[in-house]
């Protein structure tokens, strides 16, 4: 991942412990992979819930290169369909700009597992604002 500053929004901790490796992120795509086998993560994240961590952070991730400096993503709005559950190897995500505007952002997203079978599709939709002075 290049060092744009675009994962300022997403911890680094969270990708640390979910084992997201980020391969691609500007405003009109992000990539990502995630392992699910041995995944431990509390609430059922080894089923369905990889997709949706995978795909919010992939669509803030985008929405964040995409609102630059001095702005941020915020009012997450994340419609996630799930196929079928992850239940090991590694799955990819990919997010692709559906809209954006000004003030407003919208990423296709598509989780797909080693095989390329999908996992899971989503959208993810936020508004960009100024960030806060400190």
């Amino acid at each position: 991942m290049t060092d744009d500053g675009s994962a300022q929004q997403v911890p680094g901790t969270l990708l640390a412990r979910m084992g997201i490796e980020v391969l691609e992120v500007s405003a009109e795509r992000a990539v990502a992979t995630m392992p699910v086998e041995g995944n431990t993560q509390p609430h059922g994240l080894l089923h369905g819930g990889a997709s949706a961590v995978l795909a919010e952070t992939l669509g803030s991730l985008a929405a964040t290169a995409h609102a630059g400096p001095g702005r941020i993503a915020v009012g997450i709005e994340l419609n996630i369909t799930h196929h079928r559950s992850a239940r090991a190897g590694i799955v990819t995500g990919v997010a692709t700009a559906a809209h954006r505007g000004g003030s407003l952002a919208s990423y296709e997203i598509v989780v797909e597992d080693s095989e390329a079978r999908r996992l899971a599709t989503a959208r993810l939709t936020c508004m960009l604002i100024a960030a806060p002075r400190t």
